[in-house]
């Protein structure tokens, strides 16, 4: 692996199509932002011959700058798949984004790929690998998913390979840090005066040769005198790593008794250990320098990927069940079999139109294939429900996407991803099946977003678009939710953070044509009565004709939190003609949900109808339904109203060495700490009670907080009385309060 020889792909440009599942590889690039996992992916791309020396595909444009957004942020802001050929392999390259905001782009790599490359920076060593990036080895720790980990800025200054593998051995390695070792020990040339040393090259542990880029072309070379004495200690590492894995377990005995191993056997069970996922190898990587033809490293990362890494027959596909939910053996990965697809990522192109990129796990799609359209409902607190859905919808146009060409290709089979035209109102996440034989995948994990951002249409012409322009927005982007909230009245985008927010907005502008403004966000308030009153409203009018005639004597009283509003009739005597009571009840409980204070809803309290008046020709229905409301307006005024706030139970996920300051960050928030637990990977989680007006930044102010290694999960819990002086301001303003 890395160092046998290879063959040239061929002419770039050309969207061929795989034949058989098992010349098919998914790779997704994983790591955090800045690591290097867009240079990296160009790097191979141009090893591979799929781009120019500059790095640039056929129309001129680079392979990572075909959307505006991210031209213009220079940041990944979404996934992209940029395939490539070698060695009689089909290769698809997954690249993520880094930036936390977008870890919806990230699980539908996860997705869509079968084996993951973790991309981490030796320019700030134990920085370089973020919570993200950890928390994502765990999820493919969890499902079995193979790894290698590819180290990057290795020909910065002060940087040390030695040093960045033992951090990676220490983060990724677990209960099993020798199953993280190199495959590879870099080469540098010259140091110069600023302590910029460049990589020319790589030596190869097994092997002992030398892979060299000094020219910039790869050459294997033998070691130089004295050279394979030095490399002893990390080769008898690497190859004790292999034989630990190894499914022969006589490997170890004759190790240990001092035989020779055979490099064939050692490459042979060490891609067997990768495929696996129980073995790490850590490589390095460099793009090419200017005039040469070939990164350094990229070879032999791009034999490890077809060498090692597993294709898509060997992967256990996500369980299935019918649309009716009856479950059902899950496809093979097999061309001929029945077509099991799923849609990885919704985008809309100003000039293409809406675009699906789709991993078919089963089956062959072609264009103008008719199929079966199904997704998943989305629930959660807080947010509109949006219900599952099902369609018959014909396939448009198949391409192969490169930079910003989309590339005709006839099919797609098994184990291959494609870009779809045209499939209807399909969503991310949804299913496509037969006609004749529907099913749906089981989804995958969406955090969900914790970010409320209250927007409006920044004009009326922006007013008839902005309702279809915020739908097409939460069905491209599983992370993101709408809410109209009928409290406030606001609508609301919850967002995974500010970054995640603004590209939201940018989309919605560019793609859309539809401009919104960012408003203070409004925590839902209550109103209760704090002690016992009473009141009475005269509705009394003549205007000749029938007139208006109603009078009520109510009491309220409050109620435990919770209660709600409960109307009690104590009237004797038939002051009040039975036909009436429930025109009081309706008038006290209408006023109850517009307010008696500060126009929240009133809630908790009893109110009991005593006693009233009327007459037996002007009075009515309404008469009585606005001297309830007079009656309870007036027992408002005579008592101290008491505004509540929403209180949330938070759980916060943090690494050991943060527990402290979060916990006194949440007391600083009003929030009360009720315990913590011990989670597994020395971390705690702290749950405590929270108001809701404290929490509404506390998606970024945490990641700030943690260093971007926490996370946390909220749910509703009851409203409670707000402090006296924040309960004043929010009667000064008349209305909700910022969240």
């Amino acid at each position: 692996m890395g160092d046998r020889t290879h063959t040239h792909p061929g002419a770039a440009g050309r969207a061929a199509t795989a034949d058989r599942p098992t010349s098919l590889r998914n790779v997704v690039l994983v790591g955090h932002s800045g690591a290097g996992k867009t240079t990296l992916v160009e790097a191979l791309a141009q090893t591979a011959g799929a781009v120019n020396r500059a790095g640039r595909v056929e129309d001129g444009g680079t392979i990572s700058d075909y959307d505006e957004i991210e031209h213009r942020r220079q940041r990944s802001v979404q996934l992209s798949l940029v395939p490539v050929d070698w060695n009689g392999y089909r290769i698809n390259l997954l690249d993520t984004p880094g930036y936390a905001d977008f870890v919806g782009e990230l699980r539908a790599g996860l997705r869509a790929a079968d084996a993951a490359l973790f991309v981490v920076s030796a320019a700030q060593e134990a920085d370089a690998v973020e919570g993200t990036t950890r928390a994502v080895w765990d999820e493919c720790a969890a499902v079995g998913m193979p790894r290698a980990i590819v180290v990057t800025h290795l020909d910065t200054a002060r940087t040390s390979f030695d040093g960045m593998t033992r951090v990676c051995a220490g983060l990724f390695g677990g209960d099993d840090p020798d199953a993280v070792v190199p495959l590879y020990l870099p080469v540098h040339g010259p140091q110069a005066p600023d302590g910029h040393a460049p990589l020319t090259g790589l030596t190869g542990l097994l092997a002992q040769r030398i892979c060299d880029y000094s020219s910039g072309v790869r050459q294997e070379l033998p070691p130089a005198d004295g050279e394979r004495e030095s490399l002893g200690e990390a080769r008898n590492r690497l190859i004790e790593g292999i034989i630990a894995e190894s499914e022969d377990e006589t490997l170890m005995d004759h190790y240990l008794g001092g035989g020779d191993i055979d490099i064939k056997t050692l490459v042979d069970d060490l891609e067997r250990a990768v495929a696996r996922g129980v073995f790490h190898p850590v490589l390095t990587a460099a793009p090419a320098a200017d005039g040469a033809r070939q990164g350094v490293g990229t070879v032999e990362l791009l034999n490890l990927v077809t060498g090692g890494f597993p294709a898509p027959p060997e992967r256990t596909l996500p369980a299935v069940t019918t649309p009716r939910g009856a479950s059902r053996p899950a496809p093979v990965c097999d061309p001929q079999g029945p077509l099991l697809a799923e849609v990885v990522k919704t985008a809309t192109d100003p000039y293409v139109g809406r675009m699906s990129l789709v991993r078919v796990f089963s089956g062959t799609l072609h264009p103008d294939d008719s199929v079966h359209v199904r997704g998943h409902g989305l629930t959660g607190p807080g947010h509109e429900e949006r219900p599952s859905h099902e369609a018959e919808v014909r396939v448009g146009a198949l391409t192969s996407p490169f930079g910003k060409q989309q590339r005709p290709v006839t099919r797609c089979i098994a184990g291959d991803i494609v870009c779809v035209a045209r499939l209807g109102a399909a969503e991310t996440g949804d299913t496509l099946s037969a006609k004749e034989a529907p099913l749906l995948m089981e989804p995958w994990k969406m955090p969900d977003p914790l970010l409320p951002v209250a927007v409006r249409a920044h004009g009326k012409a922006d007013e008839d678009k902005l309702s279809q322009g915020l739908s097409r927005l939460v069905a491209e982007d599983p992370t993101m939710r709408l809410e109209q909230n009928q409290d406030t009245h606001q609508v609301v985008l919850w967002c995974m953070g500010e970054a995640h927010l603004d590209v939201a907005l940018e989309r919605l502008r560019s793609h859309y044509g539809v401009q919104v403004d960012v408003v203070p966000h409004r925590v839902p308030l209550r109103e209760t009565f704090a002690t016992r009153c009473t009141g009475r409203g005269r509705h009394v009018k003549q205007s000749g004709g029938h007139g208006q005639y109603a009078i009520c004597e109510i009491e309220v009283e409050p109620l435990p939190p919770g209660a709600g509003i409960e109307f009690v009739d104590k009237v004797v005597g038939g002051a009040v003609p039975r036909q009436f009571i429930p025109s009081v009840e309706k008038g006290v409980r209408a006023q109850a949900a517009r307010g008696v204070a500060s126009g929240h809803p009133l809630v908790d309290v009893r109110i009991t109808l005593l006693d009233g008046k009327a007459h037996s020709v002007d009075s009515s229905d309404a008469a009585f339904q606005t001297a309830a409301a007079q009656a309870l307006r007036e027992a408002a005024a005579d008592t101290r109203i008491q505004l509540l706030e929403p209180v949330y139970e938070v759980g916060v996920l943090i690494p050991d060495d943060y527990v402290g300051a979060v916990m006194s960050d949440l007391s600083g928030r009003r929030g009360r700490v009720v315990g913590t637990e011990q989670a597994p990977g020395g971390r705690t989680v702290v749950r405590a009670e929270v108001p809701e007006l404290e929490i509404g930044r506390y998606a970024v102010d945490l990641r700030s907080l943690a260093h971007g290694t926490g996370r946390f999960d909220r749910a509703y819990a009851r409203h409670e009385a707000m402090p006296p002086q924040l309960a004043e301001r929010v009667r000064a303003e008349g209305e909700g309060v910022p969240g």
